[in-house]
């Protein structure tokens, strides 16, 4: 039943679109298997339901009757699966990234949903450096990644946003550097310490840097010990154990806010434990 629903979804979208290309993209399946389900539909129903020709794709008369049958088949089935749910749970593991702020911070209103609904599926929750999460999850170590979203996304990957976070610099509290003169803690990679470069850039600065810590929380350790001044994403700062000893210098100008996206394969989008959570997740719509 499920493989007769997506066929007729597939369907009723490329009924819609009339191209092939968008329809493969926006469901996520190859045009290959796009074209062997359209092939095995009219082969089941003996009658073509698309011409193909030099002006494009357009339905045929059949096309046309099937395409009323499988709106109906479709809603009937969503109401039928209203009155009697699936007895059945979801089950299987889901491999979680994220760091330890994200974990402490958004993963409780991330998952909560998730696991509510689905209380039978494991969680295999990894922490880790920020700048590792995009690639882990490329990998395919993890199914999903909490991580910042970079302006060009791989496109193996699609994302969600579910927070924006400024950046700001921070000194030790009795080490101030209200000139923001240095020395620097900046992350050894990834997008903070790509959007600080931009910052120096600007400025056309060359800033004296004495550390490149891998993580967030080890930064501002490193900051409240005073070896320099950093510069984080302030939702880190503000769930840091050591926030007491750290102070904000405020910039004139500051780097600019990125946005943290739950981010998935899009390939995964179509199993049922990656699916069931993106359709859970709901998007964070505040402007940065």
């Amino acid at each position: 039943m499920r493989d007769d629903l997506r066929e007729l979804r597939l369907f009723l979208h490329l009924a819609r679109t009339l191209n092939f290309g968008r329809t493969s993209l926006d469901c996520h399946v190859s045009p290959a298997t796009l074209t062997r389900t359209v092939q095995r539909l009219e082969a089941e129903l003996g009658h073509r339901l698309f011409d193909r020709g030099p002006r494009g794709v357009s339905l045929t008369a059949e096309g046309h009757r099937f395409r009323e049958y499988a709106v109906e088949a479709l809603e009937l089935w969503r109401a039928y699966r209203e009155e009697h749910p699936d007895p059945g749970r979801l089950t299987g593991t889901l491999a979680v990234f994220a760091t330890v702020t994200a974990c402490q911070v958004l993963l409780p209103g991330l998952l909560a949903p998730f696991r509510a609904a689905h209380p039978q599926v494991r969680l295999d929750l990894r922490t880790g450096d920020a700048a590792a999460a995009l690639a882990r999850l490329d990998e395919g170590e993890v199914d999903v990644a909490v991580a910042g979203v970079p302006a060009r996304l791989p496109e193996a990957l699609v994302s969600r946003t579910v927070a924006t976070t400024d950046l700001v610099f921070v000194t030790a509290r009795d080490r101030p550097d209200p000139e923001l003169r240095g020395p620097f803690v900046l992350p050894h990679r990834g997008l903070v310490r790509d959007a600080a470069d931009r910052w120096f850039r600007s400025r056309r600065a060359s800033p004296d840097v004495a550390a490149e810590p891998d993580g967030h929380e080890g930064l501002l350790t490193l900051v409240a010990l005073g070896c320099g001044t950093g510069v984080v994403p302030r939702l880190v700062l503000d769930h840091s154990a050591v926030r007491d000893r750290l102070a904000v210098v405020p910039a004139d100008t500051a780097p600019e806010p990125f946005p943290i996206g739950l981010c998935v394969r899009r390939t995964d989008l179509r199993r049922p434990q990656v699916a069931a959570l993106w359709s859970l997740t709901t998007p964070d719509t505040r402007s940065p």
